[in-house]
């Protein structure tokens, strides 16, 4: 017998922002990731620093926008889904594009157009009995909110995406039963512009080899990071238990969860120091489902407020909208783990996303990415302890350079590997007790990476023949991993065998 259950939803995942393309087409507007500019196959870019975003805004028609162009879904989803369903796919998780809907995101009535493009997303997906996960809000937000309202800074966004939220629960509540509110809400606190249209302006150069820009905030930078990070997060916090509470009382078939990036975290030795800090880390990437799933904010990052000067403007009534919206699962996405430390001259700031330390009994991704299935394993052991709700592993895998050989297919059996250990340690959480409802891993069809702000970096089961620059047929051709996760499907889990 197999270790997952049997209505198991094994499936993948993308975003709307990377992968449908169509820029403007049919009333589409323009959302902050269509700002995010190329910079080259290893270059990183999060705009963190307002010169970057004025810079992007200046020479709009100079620059490479490789998510305005995206995988060209928009106008192949049929043969997308197909091919998915080709594979087994019990389940697609997919977001909706806000200014598809809503092109400023202040329309009283959406593009027609647009909605009736994800209806019928939704009738082919169906076509093949895939059930559609939807993420509300995956980094995208209409362009004009960040000029305006400094992006979630501002709680005058709050009405405008509760109105596109509630548009959505009550167009597609019969069509979609899986909701998520945000895609990684926590990281507006790891990258400010990506998480939250958050622009900084003051930095130090440091030449920090595993730092992505090579720079270094100032320490009154530091401060206004975190005093607008969790500012916006607070207003995020908020629009989504609106949110859940009116789904609760208008569509009770609907389950709606969280979403959050999982990072687990080592000491870097035994020390009781190295220890406590570890656990500090832990608890901030946890926080965050706590005020999702238990309506309210623990203690202990009301204390780091005070003791950091983070001074949050409180929303009315906080408190019992945050009691009356938790979230029905909780869900995530895992792709690695590091090492923390106490030392003060080498430890980073807390909940930062990039590690400088390395882990020396794990191996290293091609981008240097740690890959640590058993720490998969146990975070999901203390999620379930922690929340007692049933958990969707909704982002997981390998990015890896890659190109299409003359046998027209990729030989991934990296990917194989990785994709092999992680789904052996979500079935022995299974057996450890853990209520896991599904697994899709990331970018199960290539599309352009969040972090490169590429197609170089691929993470799909299918390649899509398309290069950085937009040139490409942008046919689709099945990898070796294609046949492989088919046939794990297939046998709900049981043959991982190449």
């Amino acid at each position: 017998m197999s270790r997952f259950p049997d209505n198991f939803l094994w499936g993948g995942a993308t975003s709307a922002a990377q992968c449908e393309g169509g820029r403007c087409l049919d009333g589409k507007g323009l959302s902050h990731l269509d700002y995010v500019y190329y910079r080259g196959p290893k270059g990183f870019c999060n705009f963190v620093l307002k010169e970057d975003y004025e810079y992007a805004k200046e020479h709009e028609t100079e620059l490479n926008f490789p998510n305005r162009r995206g995988i060209d879904f928009y106008h192949r989803y049929k043969e997308d889904i197909a091919l998915l369903a080709e594979m087994g796919f019990k389940s697609f998780r997919m977001s909706i594009s806000w200014t598809r809907l809503f092109p400023t995101g202040k329309e009283e009535k959406p593009c027609p157009e647009g909605v009736e493009f994800y209806h019928n997303v939704f009738k082919e997906l169906h076509k093949y009995n895939i059930e559609p996960l939807v993420t509300m809000v995956h980094y995208e937000m209409p362009i004009g909110f960040i000029d305006e309202f400094d992006g979630w800074l501002s709680d005058k966004i709050i009405p405008y995406c509760f109105k596109y939220m509630k548009f959505l629960i009550d167009e597609y509540k019969d069509e979609v039963k899986y909701w998520l509110t945000f895609n990684e809400i926590n990281m507006v606190c790891a990258v400010p512009y990506l998480g939250g249209g958050i622009i900084l302006d003051r930095y130090e150069p440091m030449p920090v080899p595993s730092s992505p820009k090579g720079f270094k905030l100032t320490e009154e930078a530091n401060r206004k990071w975190d005093q607008k990070s969790h500012q916006a997060l607070h207003h995020q916090f908020i629009a989504s238990a609106m949110i859940v509470k009116y789904a609760h009382e208008t569509a009770p078939q609907c389950l709606i969860g969280n979403m959050f990036n999982l990072h687990h975290l080592y000491p870097e030795t035994p020390s009781p120091e190295n220890a406590f800090r570890a656990h500090q880390e832990t608890e901030f990437n946890m926080f965050f489902s706590d005020v999702m799933a238990k309506g309210y904010y623990p203690k202990w990052i009301l204390s780091y407020y005070r003791k950091n000067g983070i001074d949050i403007k409180w929303y009315d009534n906080y408190e019992e909208i945050l009691a009356n919206g938790k979230v029905d699962f909780i869900s995530l996405s895992y792709y690695l783990s590091s090492i923390v430390t106490a030392d003060p001259e080498r430890q980073e700031k807390i909940g930062q996303f990039i590690r400088r330390l390395k882990n020396p009994y794990l191996k290293d991704s091609e981008f240097g990415w740690q890959i640590d299935p058993i720490a998969l394993r146990i975070s999901l052991n203390e999620l379930r302890d922690r929340f007692n709700l049933p958990i969707y592993i909704v982002e997981n895998g390998l990015g890896a350079f890659e190109e299409l050989g003359e046998d027209k297919t990729v030989h991934d059996t990296y990917r194989i590997s990785y994709l092999r250990s992680h789904i052996e340690a979500i079935a022995d959480a299974i057996e450890d007790g853990v209520d896991i409802i599904g697994y899709t891993p990331w970018g199960c069809i290539d599309l352009v990476s969040c972090s490169l702000v590429s197609m170089s970096k691929r993470y799909g089961f299918i390649y899509v023949d398309a290069d950085d620059e937009g040139n490409g047929t942008y046919d689709r051709y099945r990898k070796d991993s294609f046949y492989w996760y088919k046939k794990v499907i297939a046998s709900n889990g049981e043959d991982l065998s190449d």
